[in-house]
């Protein structure tokens, strides 16, 4: 990881909370040049420390299942086994972590699908892939990626982008949708008139399809950052279990800690499963002596650091790249 200063850290964050947010504007949040912020901006980009899509929701094509599978692999193996499930396009996350498991990874399956080639054949006939627990994704309480605005002050929560919930029906989007979205994956800050040039619209109307999109939450700008790349030494993957007449209450009383980026119910070995994200080893020791020992419901958990994350939604993270093409070349 580079050594970044204080401000390549306020602008990594600024993009965080508003990946589209335009140079002017960040450079206004933090107090500094609008040529500083852009000249700053793009040597991150280029050392592969941010990256902006923007992406469809989940059920953008109709109902679907979501499974958190945690896999164990042979010795030495971890990488290459990563980079084959990320090569997945049904497979959302990947991530590399400590404990009683090697990889968790989800697998985002269509209602239509035969689970069984998804979940067992798939997964099973990956050279080093050993032992697998898979857990249905019930219901999710929270995804946040505003743990990184401490960083910008006061100004962060009206900086931020609004998340709002999904209003439409599945078979929403026309194919012009579709389009707009394609050309934004893979660079979410690509300008309008630059989408409009490449799919045959006008630059107004590539404008109005994106913000029509996000203000009916069919679509959101994410950006993916390393959190050591802020300073941040834990990311943490929790398995709660809790007394199950309490599960709402306790999901709802940790959605509140801007730590958690996200908490789910999970059909499985535990309740609830919860990402953690904290600036020290300290601020975890808290999170789990003090906020989750004080939480009424939680009867016991588990839980595994994330050493190294790979996708995240659907797209290969910049900053893994390098690892996973030479332990496949490997």
């Amino acid at each position: 990881m580079e050594d970044l200063d204080d401000l390549d850290r306020k602008i990594l964050a600024a993009l965080h909370v508003n990946g589209r947010a335009s140079w002017t504007d960040i450079a206004q949040l933090i107090g500094t040049s609008t040529t500083t912020v852009a000249r700053r901006a793009q040597h991150l980009f280029s050392a592969g420390l941010a990256r902006v899509a923007v992406l469809p929701h989940l059920e953008h094509e109709g109902p679907v299942h979501v499974f958190l599978v945690r896999l164990t692999c042979a010795p030495g193996s971890q990488l290459r086994v990563a980079g084959l499930l990320a090569a997945n396009p049904d497979i959302r996350y990947v991530t590399i972590v400590t404990g009683g498991y090697d990889i968790v990874f989800e697998l985002v399956a269509p209602k239509h699908r035969d689970l069984y080639s998804m979940l067992v054949d798939f997964v099973q006939s990956i050279p080093g892939a050993q032992q697998s627990n898979a857990d249905l994704v019930l219901h999710t309480y929270k995804v946040s990626y505003d743990w990184s605005a401490p960083l910008l002050g006061q100004g962060a929560s009206a900086f931020a982008t609004p998340m709002p919930g999904h209003t439409c029906e599945p078979g929403h989007l026309d194919d012009v949708d579709r389009e707009v979205l394609a050309a934004l994956r893979d660079d979410g800050r690509a300008s309008f008139q630059s989408v409009g040039r490449r799919i045959g619209i006008s630059e107004s109307t590539a404008r109005r399809r994106l913000e029509a999109m996000l203000e009916r939450g069919c679509a959101s700008v994410t950006t993916f950052i390393p959190a050591a790349a802020l300073g941040y030494e834990a990311e943490i993957l929790f398995w709660l279990s809790i007394e199950p007449s309490m599960q709402d209450s306790v999901a709802e009383r940790l959605s509140g800690e801007r730590g958690v980026r996200m908490i789910a119910s999970v059909l499985g070995q535990a309740s609830l499963i919860c990402e953690v994200i904290v600036p020290t080893t300290a601020d975890l020791h808290h999170f789990t002596s003090r906020t989750l020992a004080s939480v009424p419901g939680i009867q016991s958990w588990t839980a595994g650091v994330q050493v190294l994350t790979v996708k995240r939604g659907f797209l290969m993270v910049p900053w893994a790249e390098s690892r996973i093409a030479a332990a496949l070349a490997g």
